[in-house]
């Protein structure tokens, strides 16, 4: 009996200490962001620059706390987006001596390739995808109406907005990333196979594209470029899937 309660109480001192590492590394990199968050900020909008066409655009914000509030938000997105590999790790550490072999290695490769590919998807994202939705919303501008030439309609978008906007179309792309990785573990865990995700392609497809527009902004652009990716993605994971029914 008392080795029982020495063995829970290990596992509780140990949970809380690595609970306590993932809240003081998540706070110290939250505070780096904090203060990186201007520069942080400047990198997000350098595709509405470029996108500018040397013409005099601004953001703005509505309200005396907007912008700090904005700063706050992209620190603590920025924060949790470098501690979740830490996060990862410390839940596989703390699980790891309950878990099988083969539990193990299924575990590590999530942990591995899951923030890898998210930031892969934010970064296809951020280079390809964000530039051409801002083309895109841009292109509504008009200089110089037909019933007035000195008026104009033109893109001035407020602080928070822009953030929401980029953070919500990188988290899509990040998130739909994951894709592969939840149809290999089914086929390693023998849940799915291979010659089940070809020949339920048509359906696999729709699913994309209801997922496609679900995680991204609503403008057509993101919506297909998603939808085409995840496509590409789904074809390489039944290659990949084929080696492992074997």
């Amino acid at each position: 009996m008392g080795i029982s309660i020495m063995t829970l109480q290990e596992h509780l001192r140990e949970l809380r200490s690595r609970v306590i590492f993932s809240v003081i590394f998540f706070c110290v990199a939250f505070a780096v962001c904090y203060f990186s968050a201007q520069k942080i900020y400047e990198i997000l909008l350098q595709p509405f620059i470029e996108i500018s066409n040397q013409q005099n655009r601004k953001l703005i914000y509505t309200s005396p706390a907007e912008a700090f509030v904005t700063y706050l938000k992209l620190s603590f997105s920025s924060a949790l987006f470098f501690s979740t590999p830490i996060f990862l790790a410390e839940i596989y550490l703390f699980l790891s001596p309950a878990l099988y072999k083969n539990e193990k290695k299924n575990i590590l490769l999530i942990i591995f390739f899951s923030p890898f590919l998210f930031l892969c998807g934010a970064i296809f994202a951020y280079f390809f995808i964000l530039p051409l939705a801002l083309q895109f919303f841009a292109s509504f501008e008009v200089q110089g109406l037909a019933s007035s030439a000195n008026f104009s309609i033109q893109l001035e978008t407020r602080l928070s907005e822009y953030l929401n906007f980029v953070e919500n179309l990188l988290l899509g792309f990040g998130v739909a990333f994951q894709f592969p990785i939840l149809l290999l573990l089914l086929i390693r865990l023998d849940l799915l196979s291979a010659n089940d995700l070809r020949r339920k392609r048509r359906y696999w497809i729709v699913i994309i594209f209801v997922v496609a527009a679900i995680l991204t902004p609503p403008d057509v652009v993101s919506q297909l470029s998603l939808a085409v990716l995840l496509i590409l993605l789904f074809e390489i994971t039944i290659l990949i899937g084929q080696k492992f029914n074997k």
